[in-house]
């Protein structure tokens, strides 16, 4: 009897762990726990929708965005150069231009995996101001922000947003 503990205990341990894993409660694999868990959009422009400007006159307006819980994206400086900055834009040929744009200061962080390299990143909401010079009318600007987000464990492809905003101006 002393010689069937081993094989006994090895069955019933096999079994305890083949009954959580059919309950959907055993362990996750390291790759089910790289994946991201927002499979909504990283980044949401949240406004302003509209605008009135003077025309041909610069004009600052200010672009509030949302970064989704979770994940962070690089800041316009990131700290290395193969990391893709967070950078906004208007197409040439639109009636509205883009003077400049003032991009938020990234905040520092490490990530768990390597505490040693800093990061600069936005997380949560933050605001690029923006100077436009609009000609008179009304023009349905289609803005871009492109923007790379990451959580603690791995990065996702970057990405293009279209921004749009109804410049009226007059």
């Amino acid at each position: 009897m002393h010689v069937l503990k081993g094989p006994f205990i090895s069955t019933i341990a096999a079994l305890a762990v083949g009954a959580m894993v059919a309950h959907g409660q055993g362990f996750s694999s390291s790759a089910a726990q790289k994946r991201p868990l927002v499979k909504t959009d990283a980044v949401t422009y949240l406004f302003p929708e509209q605008v009135n400007v003077p025309a041909n006159k610069p004009s600052q307006i200010a672009l509030h965005f949302r970064i989704a819980p979770g994940l962070h994206i690089n800041s316009h400086t990131p700290t290395d150069e193969f990391l893709v900055p967070t950078t906004f834009s208007i197409p040439d040929g639109s009636d509205v231009r883009l003077e400049s744009a003032t991009y938020p200061a990234g905040t520092v962080m490490a990530l768990p995996i390597d505490p040693t390299t800093k990061l600069s990143v936005y997380t949560g909401e933050f605001i690029i101001q923006t100077r436009i010079v609009a000609t008179a009318g009304n023009h349905l600007v289609e803005a871009k922000l492109r923007y790379q987000a990451c959580d603690n464990n791995q990065c996702l492809p970057p990405k293009t947003i279209t921004v749009a905003i109804d410049v009226i101006s007059k």
